[in-house]
Order: structure tokens, then sequence, then C-alpha cells
């Protein structure tokens, strides 16, 4: 039996949530679904230049759930970005605790 799934600590998007290409209705779009879990993770590596170990320990998970989230992640913007398709931030179910946190 595998292990549940620790809980994702991440700070709250007060942003959009969904980014598409201008000029198309998203009526003739294809969505991609972005998780708050990867978002948070790319935003602690990629924005605030966290190494992976460290951006595990503020999202309360492993350097290897990280990996994961970031490479999930990466892969649905890019693909987003090529294909023209609309990126919908939405929460996981593994994410929690929608808060800012301190420092």
């Amino acid at each position: 039996m595998p292990r549940p799934c620790k809980p994702r600590h991440c700070r709250a998007h007060s942003g959009d949530r969904v980014f598409k290409p201008r000029s198309i209705p998203m009526s003739e779009l294809s969505s991609i679904r972005l998780e708050l879990g990867e978002l948070e993770a790319m935003r602690l590596c990629d924005v605030e230049r966290y190494d992976q170990e460290r951006a595990g320990q503020r999202m309360g998970v492993s350097r290897g759930t990280i990996q994961r989230l970031l490479k999930r992640g990466r892969t649905k913007v890019i693909k987003a970005l090529v294909e023209s398709a609309a990126l919908v931030i939405e929460r996981g179910e593994q994410d929690e605790d929608l808060h800012p946190h301190p420092g």
C-alpha cells in the first residue's frame, strides 16, 4: 500500500486564474490545468531562487516531490505556450494552507 500524500503548503494565488492567447475565445481553446502546488514549486525555485531542498521545506514535502512538481508544472506551461492553449490555475488535491507564508 503506498504512503498517503503529504499536504503541500502553498502561498495564496491572488492573480488571474486563467491565462490564454489574446483574441481567441475560451470556447475555441483547449485548457491545461496547472495545480497550485506546481505553480508554488516553480515560484520558489525559479523566482525566489530557492534550491529544491529549501523549497521542499517551505512546502512541507520532499526534494523528490519538488522535482516532480517542477517537471510537471514547467511541461504544462511550455505546452500551453507552444500549443496556444489556455492555462488554468486550480487548487490540487494535496494543496492546502493557502495563506501567505511569512518571510
